[in-house]
């Protein structure tokens, strides 16, 4: 029997958490973005080894509790790292809050048997600034181990997957070799057109939008046809979404179909909705039916 396990992937928003997965598993099965609340799900990446398979959970940024809708994700990372065998915890290496990092650790390691940190985005750090970064996590003498890494150029990432390793009980494999990540496609195709949208819109509306996947259907000329609702929260959102004669919705969908083309392998026609639910991220409802948050 070899090794197997669950790894949980948590800390404060915008610290690589999903850029990493993606360079742990070696697909793109987390969108990523410069700004808070991208990722809104418990995503699983698989990692196989020889002798070992990681079950890597990425989950949303704990930061302040904000509104209904970022309370919920917070919950959800909360709940994930309670639930695994070890906790990778990640912090930004250019950060300078550590009071930021101790608090959110506070709330995220309980019950997790052994925590590793990484301290991300070490290609933007000069030396002197990582070693006192590495001497103030050292302080707080809750890790089993710290080790610095760029989940952009890959720098350390065979190390950690080593530590990663050595600290897995032995186990069976919880997913069929192969495999890179629990979601199914409609779901990456929903992130893919969602990550699109925060990329080209500005100030707070990333955070009110929300996609839903209403159709895929491959036809026989070698097409595949999708059909998604981009979700605002307010009417007057929805004008921003579509843009002077449909041209933002328009610049959202030709990004969208091509990376949507490159990763299905064939062409894509995509045809884009824009809706409104008004108020949807402070009604749990609302958070529930779009799949953000924990399920009751």
């Amino acid at each position: 029997m070899g090794k197997s396990g669950f790894v949980t992937l948590a800390g404060r928003p915008n610290v690589g958490k999903s850029t990493l997965i993606n360079r742990l598993v070696g697909d793109k099965i987390a969108i990523t973005s410069p700004r808070p609340q991208t990722t809104r799900n418990r995503i699983v990446g698989v990692l196989n080894g020889d002798d070992f398979q990681v079950a890597l959970i990425d989950t949303p940024g704990v930061g302040k509790h904000g509104s209904k809708l970022a309370r919920s994700l917070a919950n959800v990372a909360v709940k994930a790292s309670h639930d695994s065998d070890i906790l990778l915890f990640i912090s930004d290496g250019r950060a300078s809050d550590p009071d930021g990092d101790r608090s959110v650790l506070g709330r995220l390691k309980s019950s997790a048997p052994k925590t590793i940190l990484a301290i991300n985005k070490i290609d933007l750090v000069k030396k002197g600034r990582l070693l006192e970064q590495i001497e103030r996590f050292n302080a707080f003498g809750c890790f089993d181990e710290i080790i610095p890494v760029s989940a952009k150029t890959g720098e350390n990432v065979d190390k950690l997957i080593e530590l990663i390793r050595e600290r897995l009980p032995e186990g069976p494999l919880y997913y069929p070799a192969g495999i890179k990540t629990d979601q199914p496609e409609v779901f990456i195709i929903g992130e893919i057109i969602r990550e699109k949208a925060i990329f080209n819109l500005q100030n707070e509306l990333p955070y009110s939008l929300a996609v839903i996947v209403d159709a895929v259907e491959d036809r026989s000329s070698g097409l595949t046809a999708v059909a998604a609702s981009i979700f605002v929260e307010r009417q007057s959102q929805k004008g921003i979404v579509i843009g002077k004669k449909g041209s933002m919705l328009k610049k959202i969908g030709a990004a969208a179909r091509m990376e949507l083309e490159a990763r299905l392998k064939t062409k894509v026609f995509l045809d884009l909705a824009v809706k409104v639910k008004e108020k949807w991220t402070s009604d749990s409802r609302s958070i529930s039916d779009f799949g953000y948050g924990l399920k009751e």
